[in-house]
């Protein structure tokens, strides 16, 4: 087993089942993922996988729902960890910095749904806990976003047609700013797999 790991964070049926799924930013995350996943494997990589779950919301993220688990062509192979969470951020509520510190790892390359959310929010406190971070901008998805004044209430339709929405690219851009050179490097899934290695930013 090498010293870093894949960390593969909420690529699950919940998302799958909103409407807002059609504005993905990233609809192949299936495959991106895989390219991820085949390559971490071939280096000895340990790869981990961590779900979202919202027990007793009667929402998509409610295990009860069935949604609760990983998006079809996607599976963890013996041996891979899949652990479940409850905070946006992959650390807080699983027991994921003792597997990492059992196996001996000290790099970690994370993707996912959403950009800004719980991949980001990992990739930061896994780097305020020592950690090498690597975030992997092309194998994570994001959607477009209402601004902080629009009701809950508000439909699809109201949240596309509101010119403070922020569509899924600037989502992106403003994580990738934010996380580049600070908190991790921003990689690509060709970069990260071997068919370029030219890194966007280096983690400070």
């Amino acid at each position: 087993m090498s010293r870093a790991a894949l960390v593969v964070i909420d690529v699950q049926e919940s998302f799958r089942q909103r409407a807002i799924w059609a504005y993905a930013s990233q609809p192949d995350i299936v495959g991106q993922v895989d390219r991820l996943v085949t390559a971490a494997r071939h280096r000895g990589d340990l790869v981990i996988w961590v779900l979202h779950a919202e027990p007793g919301s009667g929402g998509v993220f409610d295990p009860a729902n069935g949604h609760v688990r990983l998006i079809d062509g996607l599976a963890a192979a013996d041996g891979e960890p899949t652990l479940v969470k409850t905070s946006h951020n992959a650390f807080t509520t699983t027991n994921l910095q003792q597997l990492l510190t059992l196996a001996g790892i000290r790099e970690i390359t994370v993707c996912g749904i959403r950009t800004e959310q719980c991949v980001e929010t990992t990739a930061r406190v896994g780097c305020d806990l020592g950690y090498g971070m690597t975030f992997v901008t092309d194998a994570t998805v994001t959607f477009p976003t209402p601004h902080r004044d629009l009701p809950a209430t508000a439909t699809l339709a109201e949240i596309l047609a509101d010119p403070r929405t922020l569509s899924a690219g600037e989502m992106t851009a403003r994580t990738e700013y934010a996380l580049a050179g600070r908190f991790a490097t921003v990689r690509t899934v060709a970069e990260v797999t071997g068919a370029r290695s030219v890194a966007v930013g280096v983690r400070g």
